[in-house]
């Protein structure tokens, strides 16, 4: 079986740090690959926020989650802060690439790396709908962060 190979981007426009807890690490001793998902989980609701909107409520529509990629590049131990960065990629009528890269802020030793795929959904149909206007402004106004 091929590996998943997966390049990142140049630049990033939302960082955040998540601390590793116990609760995070498998009978290994390093971080559990359902827990993986959980922090970027926990990253993707703070990049929403930080736009001032609530995944239940992106300027108007919900969204869900269609698709994920998830590529380690080492392993995370318990009391680690982890630094995940994310930057939106990739737009489609529906939605978008929400790429993101996990690194231990205190070694710099790169984590983890993948995509989530967004989509933004109609309430009342229960099917995918358009991007909202203004939450792809709120993206365009976006700036690289360190």
């Amino acid at each position: 079986m091929p590996r998943i190979q997966f390049e990142l981007p140049d630049r990033f426009v939302f960082a955040t740090e998540i601390q590793i807890y116990i609760s995070h690490v498998n009978q290994g001793g390093h971080l559990d690959n359902a827990q993986l998902l959980t922090l970027v989980s926990e990253a993707r609701v703070r990049f929403f926020k930080s736009l001032g909107h609530r995944e239940s409520d992106v300027a108007g529509c919900p969204i869900v989650v269609g698709d994920l990629v998830a590529q380690y590049k080492s392993e995370g131990f318990h009391g680690e802060t982890m630094r995940v960065r994310m930057l939106p990629q990739d737009l489609s009528r529906c939605g978008f690439d929400l790429v993101y890269c996990m690194d231990c802020v205190e070694t710099g030793r790169e984590v983890a790396r993948g995509k989530i795929g967004i989509v933004f959904i109609d309430r009342a149909a229960r099917k995918p709908a358009p991007v909202p206007p203004a939450f792809l402004a709120q993206l365009a106004a976006l700036q690289p962060v360190a």
